[in-house]
């Protein structure tokens, strides 16, 4: 029975291409599961075929089912208007956003028929510096293309966000800082055996990461990902309307689109290391990662394939200064804590960093901010400080 419903769904797939779809390629892959439903086994074929997801269940029956991502969404007035309410959010007294509000909806709609008609052009970046803690150069775009930024990340992250492995975390909804560090804390207890078994942890850093991307690379990893051709051509317009001083090289630290994207980029990375390297204990921050094992000799020859890789493929060189194997119970940074077996504690730089800020801006908020930090590690004696600081506002 079910190689009798395979039959019959090539040959339904076959007239639709040959009567309408007469350009399309011969290479589309078919998919095919045997599922149960209410008791009875059901055959479900699925293929992508101009833009919509083809859905065949038996019967002779195709159903086309739209594609989320599709440009039309990403460019509808409503879509448009959703991201606006969400860029807007803590920018309502900035000048530039103001000024974009006055006429609103005529601006949306200028948007929107530029989108639509493909006569959308990128504009420039503002440029500035900013110490966090590093200097790290920030590069912002006007209202009207950060707008379109955020139209984009709506409809494109859920659509890639799935693609992602688990131990992703920078960028990311209900993942960040705080389930990475408690992610290491699990790895090391397991790799270690509770403590039991001397365990190495392999910490790598990536040498000016976004300004290392590859444009041409990134469009041909999308492409792998994004059938419509609309919506690459945009994606294409915002990732070329910058480069770091080398053409076609580099993504701006100021757009929204760029942590996407940056996640893009890294998980053809993730995918290697999970399913070529089968690396089990692996945990990335963007361009930040660790690999945990009890074998120290595993982690070298490791160390030389992902290096090889990154290079080949991606374009990106590891920090040579940035890269450390260390046993567990010597402690290890990693996202500005050291871990140690049972504990961690604040990087020495993070405790400076956060008392000349608190220094600065005594306020009772940011006080609050920090003891809130400290709460994820062991900071009793800072926490006591802060504590003192604090009382002495009130």
């Amino acid at each position: 029975m079910f190689g009798r419903e395979i039959a019959q769904a090539e040959c339904i797939f076959k007239y639709i291409k040959k009567s309408l779809f007469n350009s399309i390629s011969n290479s589309i892959p078919l998919n095919f599961w045997k599922i149960t439903i209410d008791g009875e086994p059901k055959t479900i074929c699925l293929f992508r075929l101009e833009n919509y997801l083809w859905q065949f269940s038996g019967g002779g029956n195709m159903i086309p089912i739209s594609m989320s991502h599709e440009y039309k969404n990403i460019i509808s007035i409503k879509n448009l208007c959703n991201a606006w309410t969400e860029f807007i959010r803590g920018k309502k007294s900035k000048k530039d956003v103001a000024e974009f509000s006055l006429n609103l909806s005529q601006n949306i709609f200028r948007l929107h028929d530029d989108l639509r008609t493909k006569t959308y052009r990128h504009g420039s970046y503002e440029a500035f510096s900013i110490s966090d803690p590093k200097p790290r150069n920030i590069h912002k775009a006007n209202v009207r293309d950060r707008l379109l930024h955020h139209a984009i990340h709506r409809i494109l992250y859920p659509h890639f966000d799935k693609k992602f492995i688990d131990d992703s975390y920078s960028c990311r909804l209900n993942k960040g800082t705080h389930k990475a560090i408690n992610r290491f804390k699990i790895f090391s207890s397991k790799v270690s055996k509770n403590n039991t078994k001397t365990a190495w942890v392999l910490k790598c850093d990536i040498k000016k990461f976004f300004a290392s991307i590859d444009h041409n690379i990134l469009l041909f990893i999308l492409e792998k990902h994004i059938e419509d051709q609309d919506t690459l051509w945009l994606l294409e317009k915002v990732i070329t309307s910058f480069n770091c001083g080398i053409p076609e090289k580099g993504l701006p630290l100021g757009n929204l689109t760029s942590q996407l994207l940056a996640n893009v980029y890294m998980n053809e990375f993730d995918r290697f290391v999970k399913h070529k390297l089968r690396t089990r204990y692996y945990i990335r921050y963007a361009d930040d990662f660790v690999i945990f094992s009890r074998d120290k000799d595993k982690l070298l020859k490791t160390l030389s394939e992902i290096d090889n890789f990154l290079l080949k493929h991606l374009k990106l060189n590891l920090h040579p200064d940035k890269v450390f194997i260390r046993t567990i119970a010597s402690g290890n940074d990693f996202l500005g804590w050291i871990h140690f077996p049972r504990h961690r504690v604040l990087r020495t730089s993070t405790k400076r960093r956060m008392f000349r800020r608190v220094k600065k801006n005594q306020t009772k908020e940011t006080i609050a901010s920090y003891l809130g930090l400290l709460k994820h590690g062991s900071g009793y004696k800072i926490e006591r400080k802060l504590n003192e600081i604090l009382d002495s506002k009130i």
